[in-house]
């Protein structure tokens, strides 16, 4: 403890007192494990392109997330979206991750089409949300444009079951 004046400043560590051999437990309620049926939002309204605002279409699903974690930082899990898909997702950094790709993505004006990425991002709000981002990229080349199209959304999953 530091005097300053009159204001004291109380200087904390994070170190654990442990007894040797004993290892720290983490309270299973703070991992961030996700288990359940969430409904998945990515809200068109707000979607960006190159930075610019445009309207998409609002797209709802409903997703059933399996997941555990070994530690606090390091946790893995499964989505299984009612739209067909299902993929791998990975928790770091306080972030969940969420990629699968979209073969038929992007129509391209000779009537063709060229695939995409989807990655979600998205972290815990409260007890029953997650918030975060609905990103999709096209390969640059596709439809005949050197450039990627890129479209982000707003996205959010509320816990439902």
């Amino acid at each position: 403890m530091a005097v300053v004046g009159t204001v004291q400043i109380t200087l904390m560590t994070g170190a654990l007192l442990l007894s040797p051999g004993e290892t720290p437990v983490a309270n299973a309620t703070e991992w961030p494990t996700l288990n359940g049926t969430y409904a998945a939002t990515s809200d068109g309204q707000w979607a960006k392109t190159r930075e610019v605002f445009h309207d998409e279409a609002t797209i709802t699903s409903t997703w059933t997330i399996t997941s555990t974690c070994t530690t606090h930082v390091d946790c893995t899990g499964t989505v299984t979206s009612d739209q067909g898909w299902s993929a791998d997702a990975h928790y770091n950094g306080g972030l969940w991750f969420v990629e699968h790709d979209l073969p038929a993505w992007q129509p391209c004006g000779d009537g063709t089409t060229a695939p995409g990425e989807q990655q979600f991002t998205f972290y815990r709000l409260d007890a029953t949300t997650l918030t975060g981002k609905d990103k999709t990229t096209g390969p640059s080349g596709s439809c005949g444009v050197s450039a990627l199209l890129t479209i982000e959304m707003p996205f959010k999953l509320n816990k439902i079951g």
